[in-house]
């Protein structure tokens, strides 16, 4: 069985990396299918004058689960197993070090489909993640949808 992370952040680019793997699970892959959130850190100093550990926990919990409701209902709806967490972290570093600690086989993103000059302006979560990891990176375009 392949071991498959789906990063997801509640937008239309990670809907479509679901849609993706709902695609391939159909077609009888055998998938173990896990939904990331990364929630990025709040560092403030400031921040933490006033709001305690416990707090920012539930902030980024429940943050992340909200950001994890779009996946999860495409999945639930297509009545597909799946685990879902929530991290903290660098978003790219976050997922890189999540994979590959927990043995993924592949990971699966939605990516904007930017190339060129516009893409090395604005960067990606995506195109850092495939750079970087050792795990292979699936990266699904707009258009690209199964």
């Amino acid at each position: 069985m392949m071991k498959v992370l789906v990063p997801v952040d509640g937008s239309d680019n990670a809907n479509r990396a679901v849609a993706h793997v709902l695609a391939l699970y159909r077609s009888d892959a055998q998938l173990d299918i896990h939904l990331l959130n990364v929630q990025i850190p709040i560092d403030s100093g400031h921040a933490r004058l006033f709001v305690s550990p416990e707090e920012l926990e539930d902030y980024h919990r429940d943050e992340g689960l909200a950001a994890l409701t779009p996946a999860r209902h495409l999945l639930d709806e297509a009545h597909v197993p799946y685990t879902h967490h929530v991290a903290v972290g660098p978003v790219a570093d976050t997922i890189i070090r999540y994979a590959k600690e927990r043995g993924f086989d592949k990971v699966v993103m939605g990516s904007h489909g930017r190339t060129g000059l516009l893409q090395k302006v604005l960067g990606s979560v995506a195109h850092e993640v495939l750079k970087r990891s050792a795990i292979p990176v699936t990266l699904v375009k707009p258009g690209i949808e199964s």
